[in-house]
């Protein structure tokens, strides 16, 4: 989508998603994965630079993915100089959710806005020696305790209820979201529009 604007050389059409990057909105939308993540480090990036005390709102509807690819954003959020609000407008399932609730200047959630949590899964078929099966496993065991370790710290809730929680595929409204320390507040779009 294109957003019309006038210039000194007539009418331009800009990426709406460009425009809103100018009021410091950058958008996670669809699966996570490394194009993303890249996308997210270049726009935080910029936004640094242009001012790195003024936040940053981080506008989530997504389904999850890739969980590299969400921890690299992950790591962005929790290491920027900037605020980073986090708004869930839709679903933030799986790997979106985990971002959500890392947001380091307030938690947001729509009134029917859902989140997901489950364990961490294995994308393609497994297949290989029983050395390569297992080796798959423990690394799997090790990103399941790696993402617990860190809903845990932005939940309060121990890595035991974390376990619970993410055992099956365990929806959130928005007010459970809240309930259990995955967001902070429950708010209008009113609050997404700010700048």
């Amino acid at each position: 989508m294109y957003f019309q604007t006038r210039t000194s050389g007539g009418i331009s059409l800009v990426p709406l998603d460009s425009k809103l990057l100018t009021n410091r909105k950058f958008f996670i939308e669809g699966e996570i994965d490394t194009a993303m993540a890249n996308e997210f480090l270049k726009a935080v990036m910029l936004l640094h630079y242009e001012n790195d005390s003024k936040p940053i709102d981080v506008i989530i509807n997504s389904p999850g993915g890739e969980i590299n690819a969400g921890l690299m954003m992950y790591d962005i959020v929790q290491t920027s100089k900037a605020p980073i609000r986090t708004f869930c407008v839709g679903k933030a399932y799986s790997m979106a959710a985990v971002l959500l609730a890392c947001g380091n200047n307030g938690r947001y959630i729509l009134p029917h806005g859902e989140l997901m949590l489950h364990e961490p899964l294995i994308g393609n078929r497994v297949s290989g020696s029983s050395s390569s099966i297992k080796s798959i496993s423990d690394s799997l065991l090790e990103t399941k305790h790696k993402i617990n370790k860190i809903l845990a710290k932005h939940t309060g809730k121990t890595e035991k209820a974390i376990e619970r929680a993410t055992s099956f595929d365990h929806f959130f409204s928005a007010q459970e979201s809240i309930d259990f320390g995955l967001c902070d507040e429950i708010v209008s779009f009113e609050k997404v529009m700010e700048v």
